[in-house]
């Protein structure tokens, strides 16, 4: 957990420096020109299709019949719609700054804050933009299975955390290590860590919930990545050498 912590608190002091404030800005820019033109040609049909699969679905026939839910039935696809649309924005935020804005930060928070750690480029271009299209493909799945039950009362807090949680995760893990570390040390790191990155990415996924400061979380959620992704290389490389101690 102090890692978490460290990784957010130094995240927050790297997105403060000037270089850091148009890698903010632009991708989120460039998400909202995406989505805010689909919402225009598209938010009606869009609202339609969603309400037509919502009544497909027994529990919601249900749950529109009663009376306080009956009131806001002719309105639920555009309600959701209009839920779901910071999300997606951001999602496509986080994906733009995945493949474009990585490296420059990268190197930025590796030149200022780790200039000891060896950079072996174990990480590629096409890796980056398969890592993201994974990624995007599991989530847009697991999204799909599980949209019903983000109408049960209890789930619907959770289930969207821990699902923009493991997106973070997934997205971010990769680029984070792709210049510093080689191949092995990136699945090692993956392995050893898996939960801790789990848990930042949660913490991100609530950050990224809260209004106006959501709209942060793309560029600072990379930050926090690469300063807990290069802390954890720089402790495997500090390993002493299994048999080392033992040799004549």
């Amino acid at each position: 957990m102090n890692a978490i912590v460290n990784a957010l608190a130094r995240a927050f002091v790297s997105l403060l420096h000037p270089k850091m404030l148009w890698l903010m800005v632009w991708p989120v820019i460039v998400a909202l020109v995406i989505w805010v033109t689909l919402a225009v040609l598209y938010w009606g049909e869009a609202a339609q299709w969603v309400a037509a699969q919502l009544h497909q679905w027994p529990p919601y026939e249900w749950a529109v019949s009663v009376w306080p839910l009956r009131l806001i039935a002719a309105w639920f696809g555009w309600i959701l719609l209009l839920l779901l649309f910071v999300p997606v924005v951001l999602i496509t935020a986080v994906l733009i700054i995945s493949v474009a804005s990585m490296p420059a930060m990268v190197a930025h928070v590796g030149g200022r804050d780790y200039p000891g750690l060896a950079r072996r480029k174990g990480g590629t271009f096409a890796g980056s933009l398969w890592n993201a299209l994974a990624a995007l493909v599991l989530f847009a799945l697991v999204f799909a299975v599980s949209l019903p039950l983000w109408l049960v009362p209890l789930l619907w807090p959770v289930l969207p955390i821990v699902l923009f949680g493991y997106f973070n995760q997934r997205v971010f893990r990769y680029d984070a290590l792709a210049e510093h570390g080689t191949a092995t040390e990136i699945a090692e790191i993956v392995r050893r860590h898996r939960g801790g990155l789990f848990l930042l990415g949660v913490a991100l996924a609530l950050i990224g919930h809260v209004p106006v400061l959501g709209l942060f979380m793309p560029v600072y959620g990379g930050l926090a990545f690469i300063h807990y992704g290069l802390e954890r290389l720089g402790e495997l490389r500090g390993e002493p050498i299994e048999g080392a101690a033992t040799r004549v």
